[in-house]
């Protein structure tokens, strides 16, 4: 059998490329280990789907912690605008969240993925159900893959396997093993944009609570610099912490040993030291009598008001008309500065995206096409690139795509 093009995984960038393929004129063929296409993109934003982020070019190589340069010239082709137009020109009505997050205003993946299906296969766009093996290379060039029970052929081959993320979607990482059979380099493999487990048991106690106003910094203690700081969201695992803040200050960790990195929650970054520290007053005036174990309820959050006073080290059985101001001074840096010292990531398996893979050195930036293989192209998740949570990944995915695709 023989196809133009063939690609090898159908998620996002693999079906985004099959489709803008075809619209230039291809015969294209799609290959699909998993029975049904797209299964990673249907569990994406909680089942969401949030397809880009509403912003700039600049901004998403911002987001953008390594490698962000390799990918100037995709995005610039094909924007998180020109994402947005894509969509909306399937008769996908989006909408705009805060962090200019864009999601189908349905708040269901399954209409991105099923856009994406229908209008690859109206274009032409074969998908078949096929386990691929190994890349048929000769003479510096790949002629077609070996699947479980036939070969197939084609003048190029694009790999859109996805990484090591979410392996019951079908990220086996097979596409690592196509890349070194090429010849490719892989970078070392990990996740990102995933759960983070710290030492201790505190986070369990607080386990469920979900603050939305809160300020995170990720310590690199050896450096001694703040290598991540943003406001935002995040949760109290049974781990650890997970949430939006924690997932991106994940993708700044490597090779993480004791005492390495420490996370610096400030439960109230609207109030500076000064403020802060007269809003504590102003509860405790209300009621003198009050012991320092009930006076908290209306500043924090219930389920971290126990950390908060052990850190204190003021006795919870301690009236507050007798706290003096050293101690509130005390109280106020541990609201502002609760930290808890990072014991390692959670499994690439739980995490949302895959940090590393085919080192982009090997990979033509404005084609996407190998550098070792004559008709090789690496697309998506697959490549050495990674943004944070916000639609980048996504969007990262798109703007490949259609880079490879407009080369073929």
């Amino acid at each position: 059998m023989h196809s133009e093009i063939l690609i090898i995984g159908a998620g996002a960038s693999g079906l985004f490329c099959a489709l803008q393929a075809a619209w230039t004129g291809h015969r294209v063929l799609l290959l699909e280990h998993e029975k049904t296409p797209a299964q990673k993109l249907n569990i994406t934003g909680k089942g969401r789907c949030n397809v880009t982020n509403n912003c700039d070019v600049q901004t998403v190589i911002a987001n953008i912690p390594r490698n962000a340069s390799f990918l100037y010239s995709a995005l610039n082709r094909f924007t998180p605008q020109d994402t947005i137009d894509f969509f909306e020109s399937l008769g996908i009505e989006l909408k705009t969240e805060r962090g200019n997050r864009v999601f189908p205003k349905s708040d269901n993946a399954h209409d991105i993925s099923g856009a994406l299906i229908n209008a690859a296969k109206q274009a032409g766009v074969k998908i078949r159900h096929a386990d691929v093996k190994r890349l048929i290379i000769e003479n510096g060039k790949v002629k077609g893959v070996v699947c479980e029970k036939e070969s197939v052929f084609a003048d190029s081959v694009v790999i859109a396997t996805g990484g090591l993320s979410y392996p019951k979607t079908g990220s086996t990482g097979d596409g690592y093993k196509f890349a070194r059979q090429a010849g490719h380099t892989v970078t070392e493999l990990g996740g990102s944009l995933v759960g983070v487990r710290l030492y201790g048991s505190e986070c369990a106690e607080a386990m469920g609570l979900s603050l939305k106003n809160c300020g995170l910094k990720l310590c690199d203690n050896e450096s001694e610099k703040i290598i991540y700081s943003e406001q935002g969201e995040m949760l109290f695992t049974h781990y650890g912490m997970s949430g939006p803040l924690v997932l991106s200050a994940s993708a700044h960790m490597t090779d993480i040993y004791k005492g390495k990195y420490t996370f610096i929650i400030n439960l109230k970054p609207a109030l500076d030291d000064k403020k802060l520290d007269e809003r504590i007053l102003r509860d405790f005036s209300e009621a003198k009598n009050r012991d320092f174990s009930n006076s908290l309820g209306r500043l924090l959050p219930k389920a971290v008001i126990p950390i908060v006073i052990r850190r204190s080290g003021i006795a919870p059985e301690t009236k507050v008309n007798q706290i003096t101001k050293q101690q509130r001074e005390t109280l106020v840096s541990v609201i502002h500065n609760l930290e808890f010292e990072v014991k390692e990531l959670c499994d690439v398996s739980e995490a949302i995206v895959t940090r590393g893979g085919v080192s982009v050195k090997e990979i033509s930036p404005s084609s996407m096409q190998s550098k070792l293989v004559d008709g090789l192209y690496f697309i998506g998740e697959v490549l050495d690139v990674d943004g944070y949570t916000g639609g980048f990944n996504l969007q990262i995915a798109f703007s490949t795509a259609y880079a490879c695709a407009q080369s073929l």
